[in-house]
């Protein structure tokens, strides 16, 4: 960023841009040349048909131009001056020029706009009258570890400006205030109105969510769900906290988010935010740059800046084996005795006989003491020895099975129905999207273990509706839901999308995966992520955007070129003493 810098002239050499000269000298060479130069109407249509224009064709109170006969409304016209940029003059501009055409009073007034710059990773909002003057005061909040910043313009006792980057959580308020010309003198939420608007994007009122909390939604998440405040880009999340805490009083507690660990003060998402936006690449760097207390990390904080830096920069950033918990070292689940739980992966839980007899042989021949089927469709040998594991993977690789990596931050099953190839209920494939599915997706860091599922009709015997993601099969398509969970928390999925197409289906489900890798906590599973940036944020780009959703899917396809590879093959032939440390282990000391 370069500030107090005007440009003179663009240099080019053969119709070719090669550089950018300031007014002080100073040469920029590019080869590429952008200019922001925010809204430039065009009225060439206008001056063609002799009408008065200045930047835009200018029109009076009732949107009338100069020719009594046309009417302008839009990004076009100029108004006392004034051009616009944002939707909300516009739609106050139509509803003048309705009433016009409809020979009723009306007048068109320009009012307080506000702008939020909805970029992931860049909170911005702004609104009112920044320009200095006496009788002015400026109240300023500045947070540089978090990256927040705020500052609150008064006059006599009313904000006429307001700017907010980091945090813009109270922005509809303060808008609501500059905009209503309020005392805020002794302004509280509590003061508010029961019609003042708390959440801009679904308009929902004081009033709304006081009505919602007496009849019984006693936390966000509940009044998230009641009355859909907070549920869209989120940023009135503070505001709905605050009219919880007055209505309820002591029996709220305003949730705050803890530091990742001792090593720092910074919470997950401020580390995450911050990985992203200074190109930190490596642990070293995350160290130095963002202040950690110490030189190289702990226990806590190692394994989510592992998955962090992988998912962020899949290319730049080497896995760190050693920054992950003992099951993804040792690629199996460590049981309470010390041995382990070792689980071939079955694709969308289909096998053969060899597959079948190859388990069995090496059940026998590993003296395991336990086979069990797992409720994901999987079969689960209990009780191997650290020591065989190399010899166990080897000899399951043969056969040729991968790993289940049901000890993972990954990927564990994708469970199935039979579906239209036995069922007679079946109205779609979904043992074959299951395998499409699994093996799409299989062998992918993400921040919690995923759990899939497809059923092939509303009879739901795959349970896909409990599922991390659940794909639900019907004659018209495929209803892809998200956000389930049947463990801690019971809770059934929320609709994502409903598609045509099995390809739309997978489609949707890996750009799910993908956004949830790049912006979840660590250790969240997607419905807890999702009740914190809303599922119409997810909706937008995962369903609406094709081409966000395209992006999503590359960058998934990009990350899995690199990592989607069976850990059993690489380390099978490995030194059975690399395993001997671990061979009589407790699950205490292993913790």
């Amino acid at each position: 960023v370069k500030c107090s810098a005007n440009s003179k002239e663009i240099l080019g050499e053969n119709g070719h841009v090669t550089g950018l000269r300031l007014d002080d000298g100073t040469e920029l060479p590019c080869e590429l040349l952008v200019m922001a130069v925010g809204i430039r109407p065009n009225v060439a249509l206008a001056q063609e048909a002799g009408l008065a224009v200045g930047r835009g064709i200018h029109v009076d109170d009732q949107m009338v131009t100069s020719d009594e006969d046309i009417l302008a409304v839009g990004e076009c016209v100029e108004h006392n001056g004034a051009l616009f940029g944002l939707v909300a003059p516009l739609y106050d501009q139509a509803k003048v020029v309705a009433k016009t055409l409809l020979g009723e009073d009306a007048a068109f007034t320009q009012k307080e706009v506000s702008t939020k710059l909805k970029v992931t990773g860049c909170d911005l909002f702004s609104a009112g009258d920044f320009a200095d003057g006496e009788g002015r005061e400026d109240i300023v909040f500045r947070d540089p570890a978090r990256g927040v910043y705020k500052r609150l313009v008064l006059e006599n006792d009313r904000i006429v400006g307001a700017v907010m980057y980091g945090d813009t959580a109270d922005s509809n308020w303060f808008f609501g205030l500059i905009r209503d010309g309020e005392d805020v003198s002794e302004m509280a939420v509590a003061a508010l109105p029961p019609d003042a608007e708390i959440c801009g994007c679904n308009g929902i009122s004081k009033g709304d969510i006081v009505a919602a909390i007496e009849n019984g939604a006693t936390d966000l998440a509940a009044v998230r769900s009641v009355t859909k405040a907070s549920g869209s880009c989120g940023t009135c999340t503070g505001l709905v906290e605050q009219v919880l805490g007055v209505t309820l009083g002591d029996d709220f507690v305003i949730p705050t988010e803890q530091p990742m660990c001792g090593c720092t003060d910074l919470t997950h998402e401020d580390v995450r935010r911050l990985i992203k936006s200074q190109e930190l690449q490596s642990m070293p760097a995350v160290f130095q740059e963002l202040g950690w207390k110490t030189s190289c990390g702990c226990h806590v904080c190692r394994p989510a800046l592992n998955f962090y830096l992988l998912a962020d920069w899949p290319v730049e950033y080497k896995d760190d084996p050693q920054s992950r918990f003992i099951n993804e070292r040792k690629h199996a689940n460590i049981q309470k005795d010390g041995t382990f739980s070792v689980v071939p992966r079955m694709w969308g839980g289909i096998t053969t006989p060899d597959e079948l007899r190859a388990i069995a042989d090496a059940a026998d021949k590993y003296q395991v003491p336990t086979v069990k089927v797992t409720g994901g469709q999987r079969i689960d040998l209990l009780g191997v020895k650290g020591e065989d594991l190399p010899h166990i993977w080897a000899d399951l690789t043969k056969a040729g099975l991968v790993s289940g990596h049901a000890y993972s931050k990954g990927l564990r099953t994708v469970k199935t129905c039979v579906g239209t190839d036995h069922c007679r209920f079946g109205t779609q494939d979904s043992t074959g999207l299951g395998i499409k599915l699994e093996k799409a997706l299989w062998g992918s860091w993400t921040p919690h273990k995923v759990k899939l599922a497809v059923s092939g009709c509303p009879r739901n015997c795959a349970e896909a509706t409990c599922k991390d993601v659940g794909v639900v099969c019907v004659d018209s398509g495929y209803q892809v839901g998200v956000g389930g969970a049947a463990g801690m928390d019971v809770k059934e999925t929320e609709r994502l999308a409903d598609v045509a197409t099995e390809q739309e289906a997978i489609d949707v489900t890996v750009a799910f995966i993908q956004l949830y890798r790049e912006h979840a906590k660590y250790l969240d599973r997607p419905y807890k992520w999702f009740a914190k940036v809303g599922l119409d944020w997810v909706k937008e780009r995962v369903v609406d955007d094709l081409e966000e959703r395209q992006r999503l899917i590359d960058r998934f396809a990009l990350s899995q070129s690199i990592y989607q590879k069976d850990p059993w093959a690489e380390h099978a032939r490995e030194k059975v003493e690399s395993y001997q440390p671990l061979a009589n282990l407790t699950l205490e000391a292993a913790e």
